[in-house]
C-alpha cells in the first residue's frame, strides 16, 4: 500500500533530532560516491494569473541506499518579486490554487521493487531538511560552548532553524529580527514557548547580532542582511541565501569572503539564471570572491576529510543555499517509518500507481 500523508501529520511524525540522525549518516553515505543526488531543475514561462508574476515547474530528486528510498519533490508555483518601500525586492510565492493554497509534493519510492511508498506535501518536510542541515554544520564548525544565538529572519524557516540549532548546541538566548515588528514578536514569543529557550525580539538587525555566537540568516530577501563587519571572533555564520551574500561580494562586505578560515558549503551547483536573480557578471564575482568551487563540502567535514574549527577565535561559514532532493529522500524515510509504526495516514493501492504496460 501506498501512504498518503498530510502536513500536520508529517509534523508530529518526524523530529528535528531524527533528521539531524538520519542527514548525518546520510550526508556521509553522499561524501562516499554511494548516495546520489540531481540538481534542482527549474523551469519558467509567462502566467495568466498576473503580468508580473511567473509560473515555476521544479523538481529535485536523490536516492539513498542505506535507507533503501528514492524521492522526488516537485512544486508547481506563481512567483513575483514584489519590491518593499526602500526599493528592496524579494521573492514570493502566490498561493493562487483553491483557497489560497500552494503546490509542493513528494513523492517516495523503495530502490527494492520501484513501487511508491509515500505521497505527502513538501512544506513541513522543507522546512526540517533545511534546518537539519544547517544544524549539521554548525555541530563540526560552531564553537563548543556557542550559547547565544541572533536569528534574522522570522518567518517558516527561521522555526527549523532554531529547533536544529538548539539540538547541537545549548543555546542559553536567542534574539530574533525581522523588519515586520509584530511578526519577530510573535516569532519570539512561539518559538519560547515551544522551546523553553529565552527568545527576544531585537529592534534591528545589528543588536540581534550584537555578542552572538551564532548568526543564521533565513530570510527571502535578495538584499544584505548581515554585513562582515558585524561578526565578531569566533562567530558561526550561516545563510540560506545566495542573493544577500552576492550583494555583499559586490559591494566588498561579504562576511563569507572576510571570514572564511573555516567555510563549508554543501552544494556547488551553479547557479540558475531567472526573474529576481543576477545577472552573470555578478555570479562570476561572488565565485571568484570565495573560490567557491574550492569550499569543503559539507560532507568533507562529516567524513572527516576537511578540518572544521581549530581556533576559538576563527570565524566559520555556512552557505546552505541549494536544495538537495537527496535531503528529501532521507527525510522522507524516517516520515514513512514512523507512519508505517504508528498507523498515522491513509492507505492507497499501490496497483493506483504502477501498470502493466512496460513503457
Amino acid at each position: 500500500m501506498t501512504l498518503l500523508l498530510t502536513n500536520d501529520e508529517v509534523e508530529r511524525l518526524v523530529t528535528m533530532r531524527e533528521c539531524l540522525d538520519v542527514m548525518e549518516r546520510a550526508y556521509a553515505e553522499l561524501g562516499q560516491g554511494v548516495g546520489v543526488s540531481r540538481t534542482v531543475s527549474q523551469i519558467f514561462s509567462p502566467t495568466a494569473h498576473a503580468q508580473d508574476a511567473v509560473y515555476a515547474l521544479k523538481s529535485m530528486d536523490g536516492v539513498v541506499p542505506f535507507l533503501g528510498v528514492a524521492a522526488i519533490r516537485l512544486t508547481s508555483e506563481i512567483l513575483t518579486w514584489p519590491k518593499d518601500a526602500s526599493g528592496r525586492a524579494k521573492k514570493v510565492r502566490i498561493g493562487a490554487a483553491a483557497n489560497g493554497r500552494f503546490i509542493g509534493l513528494v513523492m517516495l519510492f523503495s530502490t527494492t521493487t520501484g513501487e511508491p511508498l509515500a505521497i505527502f506535501p513538501d512544506g513541513i518536510v522543507q522546512r526540517l531538511r533545511v534546518g537539519a542541515t544547517t544544524g549539521l554544520a554548525a555541530k563540526y564548525l560552531a564553537r563548543a560552548d556557542a550559547t547565544e544565538v541572533a536569528m534574522l529572519g522570522c518567518g517558516h524557516q527561521a522555526h527549523a532553524q532554531i529547533l536544529a540549532i538548539a539540538e547541537v548546541r545549548k543555546v542559553r538566548r536567542v534574539r530574533c529580527y525581522s523588519p515586520n515588528a509584530e511578526k519577530r514578536v510573535a516569532f519570539a514569543w512561539d518559538m519560547a514557548e515551544r522551546t523553553g529557550i529565552a527568545i527576544e525580539a531585537s529592534p534591528s538587525p545589528q543588536q540581534a547580532v550584537r555578542g552572538a555566537d551564532m548568526v543564521l540568516c533565513a530570510t527571502n530577501s535578495f538584499s544584505p542582511v548581515c554585513l562582515a563587519d558585524w561578526i565578531e571572533p569566533g562567530v558561526h555564520v550561516s545563510s540560506i541565501a545566495r542573493r544577500a551574500r552576492a550583494e555583499n561580494v559586490r559591494q566588498g562586505r561579504c562576511a563569507g569572503r572576510a571570514l572564511h578560515r573555516r567555510t563549508a558549503g554543501h552544494d556547488r551547483c551553479e547557479p540558475r539564471r531567472h526573474p529576481g536573480r543576477g545577472n552573470r557578471a555578478m555570479r562570476r564575482a561572488v565565485r571568484a570572491a570565495l573560490a567557491e568551487r574550492q569550499l569543503p563540502n559539507l560532507y568533507d567535514l562529516v567524513l572527516g576529510r576537511a578540518q572544521g574549527r581549530t581556533a576559538p577565535q576563527q570565524v566559520s561559514c555556512f552557505l546552505n543555499y541549494v536544495g538537495l532532493g537527496y535531503q528529501f529522500a532521507a527525510v522522507g524515510a524516517i516520515v514513512h517509518r514512523n507512519a508505517h509504526a504508528q498507523g498515522i495516514g491513509r492507505e492507497l493501492p499501490t496497483d493506483w500507481f504502477t501498470e502493466d504496460v512496460n513503457p
